[in-house]
């Protein structure tokens, strides 16, 4: 990638920064070289604007989800962090998380299959 031409201003301001700039963390910007250095650079998003294969946040996935539990049921303070867990893991793609989804999937059908899906979901939807 090509450095990029800054205007007199900009090379000036980039110099002073520079010069402020301790020795120790000097040595990083001349490693990688002055000119390659870019101080004006854009930060990266934060993670909080990462968003699932249904284009909703972390956020907006775990509102809907306490919604749509019962409306007055106790959750737990483990039931919440383990939703929150799996959230984050299906917002960043995780391979556990992946593991999780598909045996909840699996166990979900062996259970429905032998008629206990119900009485599973009433007895220990919220622990």
């Amino acid at each position: 990638m090509l450095p990029k031409t800054l205007t007199p201003e900009e090379e000036a301001h980039k110099r002073a920064i520079y010069d402020k700039i301790a020795p120790r963390r000097r040595k990083f910007i001349d490693k990688m070289g002055y000119d390659n250095w870019d101080p004006f650079q854009k930060p990266f998003d934060p993670i909080d604007i990462r968003i699932d294969t249904s284009k909703r946040t972390s956020q907006q996935l775990m509102n809907e989800f306490m919604r749509s539990l019962p409306p007055g049921a106790p959750v737990s303070t483990d039931y919440s962090q383990g939703a929150w867990e799996l959230c984050m893991g299906v917002i960043n793609g995780a391979e556990r998380v992946k593991g999780m989804f598909d045996f909840v999937l699996w166990y979900a059908e062996l259970l429905n299959k032998e008629g206990r899906l119900d009485e599973y979901t009433q007895s220990k939807r919220l622990g």
